[in-house]
């Protein structure tokens, strides 16, 4: 297994990229399968949740390999990049992103594709991430997508809870999508002639790009307080 032995500083950082983006791009999904499956008895509630996260990480898996073919042409880790520096940038400004409004079901089969639905829509960012962190390896991208199943069940109330007793933890998770973001574009093969004139390019543009970020964002929050 030489996935195993390369253990170097680059699939640490891709490992610590990909644990902060599930931790926070991922706090809103057991707040979706909660509320999609509130309304049915107690005894179908778990099968609810079981069968909605197991196929919702499937259906993750899906677009993540969607995303990885995606990601290897022309111009698309430019656009993949700054999809996601906006969305970092939107993470800081939108005040209730973590309440989704999700449509409940008294059958159990209309919650399952509730849930399906609803998360398929809102990890779309999430896989995007983990997609461009990992750096177009599949073992990385299996390792986040399971990670994110327990987050997902366990994890998600008391992150969101930490995030709005701690907002500094949002600012964390922007950062990372802003690095991730810079990353990507730098990768982008046709634009390595004018990274290649750009002296420290591998930190000069992730450091900038965080900045904007960290600027917009707080510029935008304190505007709407």
């Amino acid at each position: 297994m030489e996935f195993l032995l390369e253990f170097n500083w680059d699939l640490i950082k891709a490992i610590i990229i990909i644990i902060g983006i599930d931790l926070i791009l991922g706090s809103d999904n057991a707040i979706v399968i909660a509320m999609a499956s509130r309304k049915l008895p107690a005894n179908l509630q778990q099968k609810a949740i079981f069968l909605g996260t197991v196929l919702a990480i499937a259906s993750r898996f899906i677009l993540a390999t969607i995303a990885l073919f995606l990601l290897t042409m022309p111009y698309v880790q430019l656009i993949g990049g700054l999809l996601l520096f906006y969305i970092a940038i939107q993470l800081l400004r939108e005040q209730d992103a973590h309440d989704p409004t999700v449509q409940s079901s008294s059958t159990l089969l209309g919650a399952v594709k509730t849930i399906i639905i609803a998360d398929v829509v809102m990890s779309f960012d999430n896989v995007l991430a983990i997609s461009a962190a990992a750096n177009n390896n599949m073992y990385l991208i299996l390792f986040g997508l399971i990670v994110s199943v327990p987050l997902i069940i366990f994890g998600s109330k008391l992150i969101l809870r930490a995030m709005q007793r701690f907002p500094s933890i949002i600012y964390i998770g922007a950062m990372l999508l802003a690095y991730t973001s810079a990353e990507l574009m730098l990768k982008e093969d046709k634009l390595q002639t004018i990274w290649t004139n750009v002296p420290y390019n591998s930190l000069i543009w992730p450091a900038f790009i965080m900045l904007v970020t960290l600027m917009i964002g707080f510029v935008s929050r304190h505007r709407h307080i």
